[in-house]
């Protein structure tokens, strides 16, 4: 038999396991020959029954931490579930594990950081690529899109396959030499089988190789049940067949008994623990201690003991069984609710909105959808590729739908761009203008005409609108310096003004018309080139043209004479104001008074036509004469008119 009857863990036969993907095999084939004696050859393995089932989990796992004790740590980092964090929150946990943690004690952790990070950046990345063909759709330009975040984790993965290298790099040294040294182990227990040798000296070397057995160090996990069993085998054969002091055998076989014992107590307490994983993570190490650290028994006990522990190995895995079916109901759970996650995004994918602004809403329960599905859980693992290409599918449909209207008001966008880039280059050539009375209001038109264009392609948004803007800037920024300096001057020509009003109070009339007459042209000139004054002290015109009335009224000047050097002053006094409103308003008053006065004389003169063609035309009354003095009168007034609406007009040609 191999060890004690079912008390060699029974996958321990010597059967390889599959060899690790990181470590390349240290032994070669010739080296995996059973080290066994004649008398009692290694036996096949049994057929699995439940028990075994639940001692070959434990014996897997024990033969992998026995190849790599950082292993044995790794049960001190909790697993998350690492697929509903986000990128930034998984880079920074992987940062965290890499830096702090032995690097065999995370490889499961950094292997499910590493799937749920590429999944979301490859997810990320494909949204963009459809982004940027959508706003593209001719483009020969290689799509590129660089996230920060993504060198990051790169960089952190790198440190971690690194360390993992040189990790791997040292232990297969050691497997090699520490497999060699164990092999050797066994092989001089075989030869301690030997009657003609002194006892205490067979004791003695029996002694000293259980030493060098607990310190020869790791093992491949594929050798590793195969050489214990060996090697059990082999003590067991030591105590069996040789002629040892019985009591001493016998007190060695009681306290191994009683170790095994206390196993097995602990196991029993060990079933009534809550946290299930915590309880099975000891059940592994007291089937370490049980094979590894404690020797046989006596024969009448060991397969009662062995059925023992084994029976209580078995129920400590359906409990865990148990709570691995509680979980495998969560995963269907989170699988059903991410299905029905998926089946919204379908639906939207299927509702047609007419506006940005809809669209908006819609890509918001898109993305609120998105964040419910990466924080619904794990799945069962034989679906969650499936599941997870489903959830890709629907948001891809979804994107796509929403790319075709956008892809239809492309050329809108296109159109207001072009549109918006003929403003830019008119505000441009206009932003060094000096004609400031003529720009100022077509840069006012310019910028309401761009508030009326609608969007443009978001990549030239930005770029559109700063070239515009600076134009703008450019321009009334001039503008405001140059209306600062126009105020100043307007404050010095209002006292000047001021002043000069004073002075010509003082001014008297000589008698002479003529002279009278040049001297108040001359005043009138002098008051133009003092300049314009601030419109809230526009008043000091009204008392000049006061003391004009006054004088004009003292000068032996006709009325038409008069009241063409008051409108003559008064129209130059609104151009140099440049009110051109007053201006359009006094010219279209001046053409409407013409009208009528040309209606009165036309009606008049039909009134003395009626008054000829009668019987007595050829003596004229007293109304016909009054009729006439009326026509000229209102010929007079007309040329009035006509003369004023002159000045204006030859005023606008200036």
């Amino acid at each position: 038999m191999l060890e004690e009857k079912n008390d060699n863990l029974q996958n321990a036969d010597g059967k390889l396991a599959v060899a690790s993907q990181e470590l390349n095999e240290t032994v070669s084939e010739n080296q995996e020959t059973p080290v066994t004696p004649t008398e009692e050859p290694v036996t096949a393995k049994p057929q699995e029954n439940d028990n075994q089932k639940a001692l070959n989990s434990i014996d897997d796992s024990n033969a992998e931490e026995s190849e790599d004790e950082t292993l044995k740590e790794r049960h001190e980092i909790p697993m998350q579930d690492y697929d509903t964090l986000s990128m930034e929150e998984l880079v920074d946990a992987l940062k965290t594990i890499v830096e702090t943690d032995k690097v065999m004690s995370v490889k499961e952790h950094v292997d499910e950081i590493k799937k749920s990070f590429l999944a979301k950046y490859n997810h990320f990345i494909e949204e963009k690529k459809e982004e940027f063909q959508a706003e593209n759709p001719d483009s020969t330009e290689d799509f590129q899109y660089h996230l920060p975040l993504k060198a990051h984790f790169d960089e952190y993965y790198t440190l971690y396959k690194d360390k993992k290298n040189v990790h791997f790099k040292s232990l297969q040294t050691n497997l090699k030499t520490n497999l060699e040294t164990r092999l050797a182990i066994v092989e001089e227990l075989k030869e301690l089988i030997n009657p003609q040798e002194n006892i205490k000296d067979t004791l003695k070397h029996f002694n000293e190789l259980r030493d060098r057995w607990k310190n020869a160090g790791s093992i491949p996990k594929d050798k590793y049940n195969h050489v214990w069993n060996n090697y059990h085998f082999h003590v067991e054969n030591f105590y069996d067949y040789l002629h040892l002091d019985r009591e001493a055998r016998d007190l060695d076989f009681k306290h191994n008994l009683e170790q095994k014992q206390k196993i097995i107590l602990r196991v029993d307490e060990l079933l009534q623990e809550e946290d299930v994983n915590k309880a099975f993570r000891e059940l592994q190490d007291l089937h370490r201690m049980w094979k590894e650290d404690i020797g046989p028994v006596s024969k009448e006990h060991r397969e009662e003991i062995w059925n023992l522990f084994s029976d209580l190995t078995k129920k400590m895995h359906d409990k865990r069984e148990l709570l691995f079916e509680k979980l495998r109901g969560v995963e269907a759970e989170n699988l059903e609710n991410k299905n029905a996650i998926i089946a919204g995004i379908e639906d939207l994918a299927t509702i047609k909105v007419n506006s940005h602004s809809q669209w908006l809403v819609q890509i918001e329960k898109v993305e609120a959808l998105r964040t419910a599905f990466f924080a619904a859980g794990k799945v069962p693992s034989e679906i969650n590729e499936a599941t997870w290409s489903k959830f890709k599918t629907a948001v891809r449909d979804f994107n796509s739908f929403k790319n075709s209207f956008y892809k239809e008001i492309k050329k809108d966008q296109n159109d207001n761009l072009n549109k918006k880039n003929a403003l830019v280059a008119k505000a441009q050539e206009l932003q060094d203008s000096t004609d400031f009375e003529t720009t100022t209001a077509v840069m006012k038109r310019i910028q309401d005409d761009w508030k009326k264009i609608g969007h443009v392609p978001r990549k030239y948004s930005d770029k559109v609108w700063a070239e515009f803007k600076a134009a703008c800037n450019h321009y009334f920024d001039r503008l405001k310096e140059q209306k600062n300096e126009s105020d100043a001057e307007e404050i010095a020509a209002f006292e000047n003004k001021k002043a000069y009003l004073e002075s010509l109070r003082a001014f008297e009339l000589t008698g002479d018309h003529k002279t009278d007459l040049d001297a108040i042209k001359l005043h009138i000139e002098s008051w133009k080139k003092l300049g314009r004054v601030p419109h809230a002290r526009r008043h000091i015109e009204g008392k000049f043209n006061k003391i004009l009335d006054a004088l004009f009224d003292k000068l032996s000047l006709s009325k038409k004479d008069t009241d063409m050097m008051r409108f003559a002053n008064r129209i130059d006094q609104l151009a140099e104001d440049n009110d051109t409103r007053k201006l359009e308003n006094e010219k279209i008053f001046l053409m409407r008074k013409i009208d009528e006065v040309q209606n009165e004389i036309f009606q008049l003169e039909n009134n003395i036509q009626f008054f000829t063609n009668t019987k007595n035309a050829k003596k004229e009354n007293s109304i016909v004469l009054e009729v006439r003095k009326n026509i000229a009168i209102h010929r007079e007034s007309l040329d009035t008119w006509k003369e004023k609406l002159k000045q204006i007009r030859n005023l606008n040609q200036e």
